[in-house]
């Protein structure tokens, strides 16, 4: 099994109104879909390590962690029969994103306005329970 990190990047991590989206560009079967920013952790890093070297090659961002969404996948979420997900709340503390590898376009999603993109089928159930965290008590600080 892969493991994938990535960022549900919020303006605000206590009360959360937008969620950043990243349309993919490729590859072919993916184009076109949105997906948290983020990608595989590699050999010898930490997940929170992978997160901001992530973060920063796809968007040219830097950001401040706060809670992972822990998923019902033993603490994680499987995406795809061969990756399981794990997903921290983020806000940007560097930079502005700007698509650079993997995406032709990313884009800040509105209060309730979280779901109307076509997020990949893996992510799907994560921006469903994100949107719960969101407005609980102590948002997503963790």
């Amino acid at each position: 099994m892969t493991l994938v990190v990535a960022a549900a990047v919020v303006d605000d991590l206590t009360h959360p109104r937008r969620l950043l989206a990243a349309r993919r560009c490729r590859p072919v079967e993916l184009a076109g879909r949105w997906e948290f920013p983020g990608g595989k952790v590699e050999p010898g890093e930490s997940p929170e390590q992978a997160l901001h070297r992530e973060l920063r090659e796809e968007l040219g961002v830097g950001v401040r962690l706060g809670a992972e969404l822990p998923g019902p996948d033993a603490g994680a979420w499987r995406i795809t029969p061969r990756h399981v997900l794990r997903l921290w709340a983020a806000v940007l503390t560097a930079g502005d994103p700007v698509p650079l590898v993997e995406h032709d376009q990313v884009a800040w999603l509105q209060p309730g306005a979280w779901a109307d993109v076509d997020w990949l089928d893996g992510d799907v159930r994560i921006v469903e329970a994100l949107a719960v965290r969101a407005t609980t008590p102590g948002g997503l600080i963790g």
